[in-house]
């Protein structure tokens, strides 16, 4: 059996400890899961020379979206409320 090691991903900049409840049309967002964004909740390329990389979502219907912005969601870029244990 060869051996090997699991690394650890590093924990996620907090950018707000609530959700960013936005009007959205449909399209294509790239969720920044870093927390470093400038342009939170999106992707801004803050990662770049980090573990982390965007996550891309695909809006098909216009309306609100309350996108996670503790980025602790178990539910992926949307808001799953678990910002209130972090």
């Amino acid at each position: 059996m060869v051996g090997y090691t699991l690394l650890a991903m590093p924990d996620p900049i907090i950018a707000q400890k609530s959700p960013y409840v936005l009007d959205m049309k449909p399209g294509t967002y790239y969720w920044c899961t870093c927390g470093g964004s400038k342009n939170q909740p999106f992707c801004d390329g803050a990662h770049k020379g980090t573990a982390f990389s965007p996550k891309k979502v695909d809006v098909t219907v216009e309306g609100k979206v309350a996108w996670c912005g503790c980025k602790h969601s178990k539910n992926g870029a949307f808001c799953d409320g678990g910002h209130k244990a972090v």
